[in-house]
């Protein structure tokens, strides 16, 4: 199926809105595809600042409505207890919320950003995905990362090369809970670095006083180079700090 044959088939629909590259494409042939569709973005404690800033900046330049809304997911307990799955109980809630929303403004059908390069197997939030019968039309359409990515040139995307980003509840490993102070440190240290010219890299955490930062190979000089500086500037946060020379 071509995505075009997709839109003319299902002519109205809401899209879980990321900001990221495939959601951000999926916005932009909706929309150029003739369209009526609305973009909701879920702010919930694991989303930066600046994810949503992002997500604001590209719905605008695509021009699609957006509605933002805040969930506490915190309050989750099957979240914070952070097993091995906790990405399903997470995005469970999300679509909960999402399908609230869609339906308030008359949407029936919701799609999302997945595309044919995601492993279902690798993420079990694509579980609750199928239960909630959300559509990725990405994925139906065999359109996989690297050729969104060229699409997303050629439309004049900003997103075409934004690097990929995983919550901030993914850099606290399975099975220890997720609190705000947790999530507080590791966003501050990662806008710390990236506001150092770092990109593409994680902090995570290995010990309640403990961070590892993970970054490409290619800016370990850099980094080598600004060691006291980052240490320095995540100190706050962390009392040690190790760099994964595995690399990302």
């Amino acid at each position: 199926m071509q995505l075009s044959e997709f839109f003319l088939q299902n002519p109205r629909i809401a899209v879980a809105y990321s900001g990221g590259v495939d959601s951000s494409y999926l916005l932009y042939a909706a929309k150029t595809a003739g369209c009526v569709l609305h973009a909701y973005f879920i702010k919930s404690e694991f989303q930066p600042q600046f994810e949503l800033d992002d997500a604001i900046s590209v719905a605008e330049h695509i021009g699609v409505a957006i509605t933002v809304d805040r969930l506490g997911i915190l309050r989750e307990p099957d979240v914070i207890a952070n097993p091995v799955n906790r990405c399903y109980y997470c995005k469970k809630r999300i679509l909960e919320r999402l399908w609230e929303l869609a339906r308030l403004d008359g949407f029936t059908i919701l799609c999302d950003g997945t595309n044919a390069d995601d492993d279902e197997g690798d993420r079990p939030g694509m579980h609750a995905l199928n239960e909630f019968g959300i559509l990725s039309p990405l994925r139906a359409c065999g359109l996989g990362k690297t050729e969104i990515r060229a699409l997303s040139e050629q439309a004049g995307l900003p997103t075409y090369n934004k690097p990929a980003y995983a919550c901030l509840a993914t850099r606290i490993p399975a099975g220890t809970g997720i609190t705000q102070d947790y999530l507080d440190r590791i966003e501050c240290a990662e806008e710390a670095l990236f506001n150092m010219g770092f990109a593409d890299f994680r902090v995570r955490l290995i010990a309640p006083d403990t961070a590892k930062i993970q970054m490409p190979n290619r800016q370990w000089d850099k980094a080598a180079a600004h060691r006291i500086e980052i240490l320095e500037a995540l100190k706050p946060g962390f009392e040690s700090v190790t760099l994964d020379m595995a690399g990302r």
